[in-house]
C-alpha cells in the first residue's frame, strides 16, 4: 500500500506540535505521531556535570519503541493509530511524525517522503520556552547550558543530510505555517497520484 511519511523536526518550542495538529486536521486519512510520547522515565535520564538532566539527547528517548510504532502504521495504516475521519479508500494514507531530534535518527533517514525543519532564532526561543511547563521543570541556566547547545550541536549534525528539508521561519503566524507547508504538501501529493 502506498503511504506518505511527513518529518516535522526543529527548535524546541519552534511550532513543530502545532503545524503537525493543524495539518492533521486538513489532510484526510492522517494520523500523528509525537516523539515527545516516547521520553524515557525521568530515573533514565542522563545527567551532566552541571547537574542538567540530559532531556535534548536522543538517548532520553526510546526510539526503538517510536520505530516500532511507525512500522506498525506503515504495515497496517488504516487501523494503527486514530486518524482523521474524513479519508476514504482513495486517499494516500498520510504520517507526520514530528519531533525535536527526527532528522538526526538514522534509522529514520530513508522514510521521509516530505521533511520540514523549523528554525526561531535564541531571544525568541528562549522566549517562548520561558512560558512552557515542564515536568520536570527547567532548572535555572538550563537553556542556556543544556537545551540551546544540543540544539546547535544537532543542527551542525544535519549538515551532512543528503535529502531535501524544506527550513521554516517558525516566526511566522500559525496560519502562515500552515498554508505554506499545506499548500507544498497539496502539490507534493497530487504527483503521487498520476
Amino acid at each position: 500500500m502506498k503511504t506518505f511519511i511527513i518529518g516535522i523536526s526543529g527548535v524546541t518550542n519552534g511550532g513543530k506540535t502545532t503545524l503537525a495538529k493543524n495539518l492533521q486536521k486538513h489532510l484526510p486519512n492522517c494520523c500523528v505521531i509525537s516523539q515527545d510520547d516516547f521520553f524515557k522515565p525521568e530515573s533514565e535520564i542522563e545527567i551532566d556535570e552541571n547537574g542538567f538532566l540530559q532531556y535534548d539527547v536522543l538517548e532520553a528517548l526510546n526510539m526503538e519503541k517510536m520505530m516500532s510504532t511507525i512500522s506498525s502504521w506503515i504495515e497496517s495504516p488504516s487501523h494503527s493509530l486514530v486518524s482523521t475521519d474524513q479519508g476514504n479508500a482513495e486517499e494516500i494514507p498520510i504520517l507526520i511524525i514530528e519531533g525535536f531530534l527526527l532528522f538526526n535518527y538514522k534509522p529514520l533517514d530513508t522514510i521521509w517522503n516530505r521533511s520540514y525543519f523549523l528554525t526561531i532564532p535564541y531571544e525568541e526561543c528562549k522566549k517562548r520556552r520561558s512560558t512552557r511547563v515542564y515536568k520536570p521543570p527547567d532548572p535555572p541556566g538550563y537553556f542556556d547550558g543544556h537545551v540551546w547547545p544540543m540544539y546547535l550541536k544537532h543542527r551542525r549534525e544535519m549538515e551532512d543530510i543528503t535529502w531535501e528539508i524544506v527550513y521554516l521561519d517558525g516566526t511566522k503566524s500559525e496560519e502562515e505555517l500552515f498554508s505554506q507547508v499545506y499548500e507544498d504538501l497539496r502539490q507534493e501529493l497530487a504527483k503521487r497520484k498520476y
